[in-house]
């Protein structure tokens, strides 16, 4: 400490014993100021001149544990102390006990919260209904729970979860899961619904094999037994089996449905007794028995005995099956015909059988008349008797008839057009998995059934308009493409009448059906599927003040609004392959290149990258004007090797002259020979058989004469 006190003046020693003795008067700690010092030492500038008094005790600070620690100027940092004056460098922590504790002060911190999906929270309601029908066997409760549940374009997704949840527990769960469906079937899920559920089985059977060892030997099993109760239509198999790869055990499940059950012997019988009959009753049981109380009611006229039985059955959702059964008996047996007629009329003033139950009752029996009258000529006369005096009775709903009473005879919807629209709805469903349209197209040619044009549109877009955007653009170019290859434009005009006649009850299901089918409908006009003038046709056919006539007007200020074209060539977002502006814009640029360059093999690899063939008609249509404004018949070229490769059809290739021919005064302002040049190309083009004949029929050299 004496050396290193050598070095001060006297003077410093003088101002170092009086901060000494300062900081013995004033300090409390123990602590020594000599150790204070030594660790502390102060730093005397060089030159050896002496700090100001007070330096070295201004920049030493008592820490929170009594020690003292150098500090930084002006009171900043340091371990162990307080920091300056508003120092807010370090961590503050809040105390809620403090007195002056304000909330407000706490520091925000976001929270995430997941957005509810409604599929997911339908799945999980349907979860806890089908655990409680499996545990009370109540089907009246389940269908009454999800019809309370809403959402009843999710019921595929209900078929798949009580199947998938039946296959992994016993045959009672099993045989009651396709009891349930057959009594949810048109009541509560519609038949499209049953389709699709089962076509989401199929295609999540290889994850339900993961747990499920024998998942695909008791799916086939659901598979027949729906078909053997009369939920699925036969054909669905054949159907589904185009849309599973062959390697998938959905596909094997179809082919053990259809070779191991469907095929068999008395296979009904085998696949209604499969699981023992498990549940409370079977399918097969419960029809057995309402052919006997009918039998024993025709003898005894017993119509309050007969009722009690009914009632005993304990199956209401099942009373469609009494009405059916019980007017078949009456159709065999003419003089068992009033007493049954009484029966069904105690049965719904009772309120024993509901009028819902009493018209899906007389709409099964409708849909079995051409096997009925295998047996019973006279089933159809039978049965249009019968729908008069019910009707006239009060025991059945007059809406029964509405729809096509004709002289008070109730005409029974045609047979094919079911069948035609069940076809349809799976080859539009596979359209817009597959996005294939001329697979579309040859399925379409293969139903043979160009009268129902009009209700294949109306079921495209209907279906389209429940779906994403994508599907909607997918509809409106597959409409390009129907229009060009097999339907005609009344087909089309005829469709949207169907559709717009419908538009309110569509708008019960679909909550903006009014403004989708105003896009629909002015977008057919920008792609040329409809004419402007057709919207005045499709108006004039219509009723005056309904919802379809002023969807109509939309789609009309829709089309003249500014920059319309391009506008409700977007609306949908080009959901799938090149918007129709887009192509239209690839198609000149490939054919300019063409008229520089001249390499044929290019522009038709060119056409094929596009991938819209039902558009190839642009393809016709921009050559022919390319070569009137250019002079050069060098595309000609193009056309006739894209004729002669199949790349562009023969309809594409008369759709593309037709556009020409249509709007030839337009283009006779800016080409004062085209028509001329229009009519030369013509005869080149039917020397070389690019035309359909009716087309050529059309410009025959008279027809030429005349237009010039």
């Amino acid at each position: 400490m004496a050396m290193k006190e050598g070095f001060l003046t006297d003077e410093q020693r003088e101002v170092l014993k009086v901060a000494t003795q300062n900081a013995d008067t004033l300090s409390s700690s123990p602590i020594s100021p000599k150790t204070l010092f030594s660790d502390h030492q102060l730093k005397v500038p060089a030159a050896g001149k002496a700090p100001t008094a007070g330096i070295a005790v201004r920049h030493v600070r008592r820490s929170h544990s009594g020690k003292f620690v150098r500090v930084k100027k002006d009171g900043g940092g340091g371990k162990g102390t307080w920091g300056k004056l508003l120092d807010t460098d370090g961590e503050s922590h809040l105390d809620h006990n403090d007195p002056n504790y304000d909330s407000g002060e706490e520091p925000y911190q976001l929270i995430g919260s997941a957005v509810s999906d409604p599929l997911d929270e339908y799945k999980k309601s349907v979860v806890s209904i089908i655990e409680e029908y499996f545990g009370t066997g109540a089907v009246d409760m389940a269908a009454s729970d999800l019809r309370d549940l809403g959402s009843s374009n999710y019921h595929p997704y209900f078929i798949k979860r009580v199947v998938s949840m039946a296959m992994d527990r016993h045959d009672k769960e099993k045989e009651m899961a396709s009891v349930l469906l057959s009594a949810l079937y048109a009541d509560v899920i519609s038949p499209p619904q049953i389709r699709d559920g089962f076509v989401l089985l199929l295609e999540s059977a290889d994850d339900l094999a993961v747990d499920i060892l024998d998942a695909v030997d008791i799916l086939a099993l659901f598979l027949a037994r729906a078909v053997v109760d009369d939920i699925l239509p036969p054909s669905f198999l054949t159907r589904a089996k185009k849309t599973l790869p062959e390697s998938s055990k959905g596909f094997q499940v179809i082919e053990t449905a259809e070779k191991s059950y469907l095929s068999a012997p008395h296979h009904a019988e085998l696949l209604e007794r499969k699981w023992g009959g498990s549940t409370l009753v079977t399918v097969e049981e419960v029809k057995k028995k309402i052919d006997g109380l009918l039998k024993e009611y025709v003898e005894s006229g017993d119509t309050v005995e007969a009722c009690r039985c009914v009632r005993e059955l304990g199956v209401s959702f099942f009373h469609h099956e009494v009405v059916k059964r019980a007017l078949i008996l009456a159709m065999e047996s003419r003089a068992a015909e009033p007493l049954i007629m009484k029966f069904l009329k105690e049965a719904s003033e009772e309120g024993l059988v509901n009028s819902s139950q009493m018209m899906k009752g007389f709409c099964r029996l409708a849909e079995s008349l051409d096997d009925l009258a295998l047996d019973i000529p006279s089933a159809k006369s039978l049965y249009q008797s019968l729908v008069p005096k019910a009707i006239s009775e009060g025991w059945l709903d007059a809406a029964f008839a509405k729809a096509s009473n004709v002289g008070g005879v109730v005409q029974v919807e045609d047979r094919k057009l079911r069948c035609y629209k069940e076809e349809v709805v799976t080859i539009i469903h596979e359209y817009f998995f597959s996005d294939d349209i001329p697979e579309l197209i040859r399925s379409l040619k293969d139903l043979g059934a160009p009268h129902f044009n009009p209700v294949f549109l109306k079921k495209l877009i209907t279906l389209a308009m429940d779906r994403k955007n994508r599907e909607k653009e997918m509809a409106s170019i597959l409409l390009s493409a129907l229009h060009i290859e097999i339907f005609s434009s009344d087909d089309i005009v005829n469709g949207f009448v169907m559709l717009l006649e419908s538009a309110e009850d569509t708008a019960l299901d679909i909550l903006d059906a009014s403004d989708e089918l105003a896009l629909f409908l002015a977008r057919a006009v920008i792609d040329d599927v409809l004419a402007p003038l057709n919207l005045e046709e499709i108006s004039s056919r219509l009723p005056p003040d309904c919802s379809g006539s002023e969807t109509v007007r939309m789609a009309r200020s829709l089309v003249a609004a500014r920059h319309a074209g391009e506008r409700l060539l977007r609306c949908w977002g080009g959901g799938t392959g090149w918007a129709v502006e887009d192509a239209k814009d690839k198609v000149q640029k490939l054919l300019e290149e063409y008229e520089s360059g001249g390499v044929v093999s290019e522009a038709c690899q060119c056409i094929r990258d596009i991938g819209m063939p039902f558009f190839n008609h642009e393809v016709v249509k921009k050559a022919l004007v390319m070569a009137m404004e250019k002079k050069s018949d060098s595309v000609l070229h193009l056309l006739h090797e894209c004729f002669n490769e199949g790349l562009i059809t023969i309809n594409q290739m008369t759709k593309g002259f037709s556009r020409i021919k249509d709007g030839l005064d337009d283009l006779a302002l800016d080409i004062p020979n085209a028509r001329e040049k229009f009519y030369f190309y013509v005869e080149i083009a039917q020397r070389k058989g690019w035309l359909l004949p009716v087309f050529s029929a059309q410009c025959s050299p008279s027809m030429m004469a005349d237009s010039t």
